[in-house]
């Protein structure tokens, strides 16, 4: 065996140990996390404890339950006190619940939801959220206090069916398509078909489409104090300027009804172009002599381009130099003039070479290549022609020199 060889063998045995030591460390981490476990610990939490709501809406939240010990838990849910003309669940993302099952070590989220009738007048109500294990080992309770404010009573009235999205604002480029996530839930005591609708801005293409499906739907099946989630999806009209658009959607089932406003913020498109009024992209230069062209750089894009520098690519010891060096901004369909200047190494072999320019804006970036020919010097050329005339004049005294004889 050789010494690369064994050089090798020896660096493999070395990284298997030490992959052995390192998963060893981390089970023997793990153990002792397994050791300062209680033999059993569940605990359960709100995510708000306290919240302020317009007249109208409902109340939704996560109730999370830890399991810190070492055995698996199962833990009874219910809603034990509601103020009066409320209607409180504990429920996950399909059904209501009464129970939840926490493996040692983990945590389960379900969703605690809360929706007043007309008669709820504003001002402030609580809720109380109890939790045990069956054998009463554990017991616990949250308080949920919830404030309805005063003057919000303008909002659209839902009924029979609740629209909720997570993400009701997105922001992209305006050439881009955006997609909301949002959840029909109905509170019908029958099945139901519901209509789906969507208004925005004139010219903007908008669809609902099932989770995780490309087809477009106009309407879908719900089952009875079920819910689903449907997509839309929302391009923008070509040429949209930057600002912000609400996109409403609503559904209806008879008399079951309800709106969400979505909002789409469009931050703009952005682009460069970058060229000659002429459209060459050649020069030629002279060894150590500065040789200029200009330029254009155009914001083809909707938003404003911003901090516009220059980097050149170029042979060795060569220079290359801007004016102005940088360009602060430059508006939408706007365009700037740069004059660029281009110095050869005074030892630059006679040829074609190539200096690439890289315009680098804020978002968006442009190259652009200069076909550059070096040429030789005027002296060269003047010294050629003395070289040629004492050849001739050289020549012309051997001829006459030679004729004599």
């Amino acid at each position: 065996m050789n010494k690369g060889t064994l050089a090798k063998f020896w660096l493999v045995v070395s990284l298997v140990m030490l992959g052995l030591v390192v998963n060893q460390s981390l089970c023997f981490a793990e153990d002792e996390d397994d050791k300062n476990r209680p033999e059993r610990l569940v605990l359960m939490a709100v995510e708000y404890p306290g919240v302020e709501i317009a007249k109208d809406e409902d109340v939704s939240m996560d109730v999370i339950f830890y399991n810190k010990g070492k055995k698996e838990e199962n833990v009874e849910v219910w809603v034990a006190e509601k103020p009066e003309g409320w209607q409180a669940r504990v429920k996950t993302y399909r059904f209501d619940v009464s129970g939840v099952h926490v493996p040692s070590g983990d945590n389960k989220t379900l969703t605690f939801e809360a929706q007043p009738d007309e008669s709820v007048k504003p001002g402030k109500y609580e809720f109380r959220i109890a939790a045990k294990t069956p054998d009463d080992r554990f017991k616990m309770d949250q308080t949920v206090r919830v404030t309805i404010k005063e003057g919000e009573a303008d909002k659209k009235e839902s009924k029979g069916v609740k629209l909720t999205t997570s993400y009701p604002v997105l922001r992209g480029p305006s050439d881009a398509s955006f997609e909301f996530s949002v959840e029909v839930d109905s509170r019908l005591d029958e099945d139901a078909v519901f209509d789906l609708f969507a208004q925005g801005p004139q010219g903007w293409e908008i669809n609902f489409k099932p989770a995780y499906e490309s087809k477009f739907i106009s309407s879908l099946r719900i089952k009875s104090k079920q819910s689903t989630s449907v997509a839309v999806e929302v391009k923008p009209s070509t040429g949209a300027q930057a600002g912000e658009y609400p996109i409403n959607i609503r559904t209806a089932s008879g008399d079951a009804k309800a709106e969400a406003k979505l909002v789409v913020i469009l931050t703009g498109t952005y682009g460069l172009e970058v060229g000659t009024a002429s459209g060459l992209l050649s020069l030629e230069a002279r060894q150590g002599k500065p040789a200029n062209m200009s330029f254009y750089v155009k914001n083809t894009g909707s938003a404003a381009n911003q901090n516009i520098k220059f980097m050149s690519f170029k042979p060795e010891n060569w220079k290359v130099e801007f004016k102005p060096e940088n360009i602060d901004i430059i508006q939408p369909n706007d365009l700037k003039q740069v004059e660029v200047t281009i110095t050869p190494h005074e030892d630059a072999l006679v040829g074609d070479y190539s200096v690439a320019v890289n315009v680098e804006g804020e978002k968006a970036n442009k190259a652009i290549e200069f076909r550059t020919t070096v040429k030789a010097s005027a002296a060269w050329g003047w010294i050629g022609i003395g070289i040629i005339v004492v050849v001739i004049v050289g020549l012309f005294g051997l001829f006459r020199w030679l004729g004599r004889r």
